[in-house]
C-alpha cells in the first residue's frame, strides 16, 4: 500500500506484467506495419514512461514526437481539454500511431481526431496500454489495447494523481474505502456474544450482520440465494459456502457507504474466512481483527441453563445438548483463530464479568485498530 497526497493506493499491475503488455503492443503494431515507418505520437504527461519503452523495444525504424493535452483534475477526467503542445512536423501521408497510456472517457480522444482531421495523414491508428471499457463513451475505433481495467482511478507508469505517482515503475489502484473497520465477533453459546454485538455496533456505527439473520431473512423472503439455500437445507445438505458468501456480499452492497461491518457467526471454516477476504478486498477494505470472548465452560454451561428456564430454547435446557454445542464451537473456533493469528488479527477477550466490563474491554481492544 502506498499514500500519495491524502489517498491510500493498492498494487494493481506489476511490472512484469505492464512490459508483457508492451511487448504484445509492439509485436501486433511491427506486423501490420511491416516495413512502413510509422510516427509514434506520445500524448503528454502521461505517456512519457509508455512512449519511451515502446520505441525502444520496436524493432524496425520509426519516428517519435509528442503533443501534450491537459483532461485530468485530481481523480476526475474534466470536459475542457487544454491542448498545451502541438505537432511541429509535417505528417503528410504517413501512418501516425498514438500511443496513450490510458483510455476512458474517450474525452481525450475525441481531441486527438480533430487534431490530426487537417494533417492530410495517411492512416491514423489509435494504441492505448490502459483501456476502461465501461466508461469508453465514444465511437472511435481503439486498434491496440494492452490491458483492459475496471473503472477504477489508478496511477504509477506515467499516471499521476496531482502529480504524484508518475515515478513508479508499477501501477496502483485507488482504495476507495479508506477508513472502513471491519470485525469478526466470535464468542461461544453464553458468553453474551449477542449482547456486546448491539452495544458494539452503536458505538462504533457498525453494520451488524448475522449469517442466521441473513438466512432467515433470505429465506422468509424466498429471494433467489434463499431459496437456493433452503433447497440444500431441506435435504439435509450443508449451503455451499458460495451461497453464503453471496448472501454477504448482498448485505455489504446495500450499506455501501458504512462506516464497517460486524461479522456474527462466519466465517466458521479456513475456506469461509479466505472467501471473506476476497470478499472485502473487491471492496477495497479487510477484516481489521477477529475478535473472540473467552468464559469457561462451567460459568456458560450455568448461564445456559438459567436461560432455558425463559428462553424457551429446548437447547438451552439440555445440559448435554449444550456441552455439545460448545465442543462444536470451539472445533470450528480453533480452524478460523488460527488463520487469523497468522495474520496478527486474532484477540481473545476476557467474557466473564458485568456487561459494562466486557464492552469496555472490546472497546480498548476496537479503539487501537
Amino acid at each position: 500500500m502506498i499514500k500519495l497526497h491524502d489517498k491510500y493506493f493498492k498494487p494493481f499491475i506489476s511490472a512484469a506484467e505492464i512490459e508483457e503488455a508492451v511487448d504484445k503492443m509492439v509485436m501486433e503494431i511491427a506486423s501490420d506495419l511491416g516495413d512502413e515507418v510509422p510516427v509514434f505520437v506520445g500524448i503528454l504527461n502521461g505517456s512519457f514512461m509508455l512512449t519511451s519503452d515502446f520505441v525502444k523495444k520496436y524493432p524496425k525504424p520509426c519516428e517519435v514526437t509528442f503533443i501534450k493535452l491537459a483532461s485530468y483534475e485530481g481523480l476526475k477526467s474534466s470536459e475542457d481539454i487544454q491542448r498545451l503542445i502541438g505537432l511541429t512536423q509535417d505528417l503528410t501521408g504517413r501512418t501516425v500511431i498514438i500511443l496513450e497510456d490510458i483510455i476512458d472517457t474517450g474525452k481525450t480522444l475525441a481531441e486527438v481526431h480533430r487534431i490530426f482531421k487537417n494533417e492530410a495523414v495517411k492512416s491514423l491508428k489509435i494504441a492505448t496500454l490502459f483501456y476502461k471499457p465501461e466508461a469508453y463513451k465514444k465511437d472511435f475505433k481503439l486498434h491496440y489495447i494492452g490491458i483492459e481495467i475496471p473503472n477504477k482511478f489508478i496511477v504509477g507508469y506515467g499516471l499521476d494523481y496531482d502529480n504524484l505517482g508518475r515515478d513508479l515503475p508499477e501501477v496502483y489502484q485507488i482504495k476507495e474505502t479508506q477508513h472502513m473497520t471491519n470485525l469478526v465477533l466470535f464468542g461461544p453459546p453464553g458468553a453474551g456474544k449477542g449482547t456486546q454485538a448491539n452495544f458494539l455496533k452503536e458505538k462504533y456505527n457498525l453494520i451488524h450482520i448475522s449469517t442466521g439473520d441473513v438466512f432467515r431473512y433470505n429465506i422468509k423472503n424466498e429471494t433467489a440465494l434463499g431459496m437456493l439455500a433452503k433447497s440444500y437445507i431441506d435435504k439435509g445438505a450443508l449451503v455451499p459456502d458460495q451461497v453464503t458468501i453471496d448472501m454477504l456480499n448482498a448485505e455489504v452492497e446495500k450499506n455501501a457507504d458504512a462506516n464497517g461491518f460486524l461479522f456474527d457467526g462466519f466465517p466458521r471454516t479456513t475456506a469461509q474466512a479466505e472467501a471473506l477476504d476476497k470478499l472485502m478486498d473487491s471492496k477495497d477494505s479487510q477484516i481489521n481483527a477477529m475478535i473472540a470472548l473467552e468464559v469457561e465452560d462451567e460459568v456458560l454451561v450455568k448461564r445456559l441453563l438459567e436461560r432455558g428456564k425463559t428462553s424457551g430454547r429446548a437447547d438451552d435446557a439440555d445440559e448435554g445438548v449444550i456441552r455439545n454445542r460448545l465442543k462444536v464451537y470451539y472445533d470450528e473456533t480453533a480452524i478460523v483463530a488460527d488463520y487469523y493469528t497468522n495474520q496478527d488479527k486474532f484477540v481473545a477477550i476476557d467474557g466473564v464479568g458485568t456487561v459494562e466490563e466486557v464492552t469496555e474491554r472490546l472497546s480498548t481492544v476496537i479503539d487501537k485498530l
